[in-house]
């Protein structure tokens, strides 16, 4: 057993491929590495371990997706007056902050996944948020963010020494043990062709409606968690000395690519 390392493995978990003897080991191991137990359908497969059984599974795979992008462009919600009034206004809100707020077509992940709302009573946006910790390849969901928390008081649960979760704190070590004045955050500038990937650092004294201001966001924003005295390849605007950092807005609307970006090495 990979988890208490005493009785002999019983079970394979199908997403991570540890062994575990028990049932208490099972959940022990999925707090610990935030697994799901379910398996990577997308995992990638060389050409010599490839099988008839992966090819079995890569056509189920695409018959699900298809069964499930049908579901999604037959749903009546997503459709609905509704639902297009509430995006509609959420971006315009969004555009009175300064924020450039764009939302995906129905089926993607994000448009999904996204739970960001705005409070008219408190004129405040509660937003979605992913936190994403690199160097112990770690991401955490959190919902109803306000927008008025700095950035230093989101990530106090996860980085500070005192008041994160004791799991939280094994898993993200490196960060709880290094100084705060070592800590970087970062955000990816959007619409940026796949090749000048680039990052906007963040104030985390400052409060997330602020951090935000002048950004474009797709669906939610997604901070990525760094530490100075670690080598990473996420190249700040302004800091690799062929592009300065008053430019970000103008090059971010150059481009119109909404996917993830491959991170360039720095170096």
């Amino acid at each position: 057993c990979e988890t208490c390392s005493k009785e002999e493995a019983k079970y394979r978990c199908p997403r991570c491929m540890k062994y575990s003897c028990s049932l208490l080991c099972v959940k022990k191991h999925k707090l610990a590495l935030s697994c799901n137990g379910v398996r990577d359908k997308t995992a990638f497969v060389s050409v010599n371990e490839f099988t008839d059984l992966n090819l079995l599974s890569d056509y189920r795979f695409l018959e699900d997706v298809g069964r499930t992008a049908d579901a999604a462009a037959r749903h009546c919600i997503v459709h609905s007056p509704a639902t297009k009034r509430l995006l509609y206004c959420l971006r315009n809100k969004a555009r009175g902050c300064n924020i450039e707020l764009k939302t995906l077509p129905v089926g993607f992940t994000k448009r999904r996944e996204n739970s960001t709302t705005f409070n008219s009573m408190e004129n405040k946006f509660y937003w979605h948020l992913k936190l994403v910790f690199p160097h112990c390849h770690a991401e955490y969901t959190l919902k109803g963010v306000p927008d008025d928390k700095t950035l230093a008081d989101i990530l106090k649960p996860y980085i500070d020494p005192v008041e994160s979760d004791p799991v939280v704190c094994q898993r993200l070590k490196i960060y709880t043990a290094s100084p705060q004045s070592d800590v970087r955050i970062l955000m990816k500038i959007e619409n940026r062709s796949r090749n000048s990937v680039r990052y906007n650092e963040l104030d985390a004294g400052r409060s997330l409606l602020d951090n935000l201001k002048g950004k474009v966001i797709i669906e939610y924003p997604t901070l990525f968690v760094v530490l100075k005295t670690l080598k990473n390849d996420m190249v700040v605007l302004g800091q690799d000395g062929s592009e300065p950092a008053e430019n970000s807005e103008s090059e971010s609307s150059s481009h119109s690519s909404v996917e993830e970006g491959e991170i360039r090495d720095s170096s």
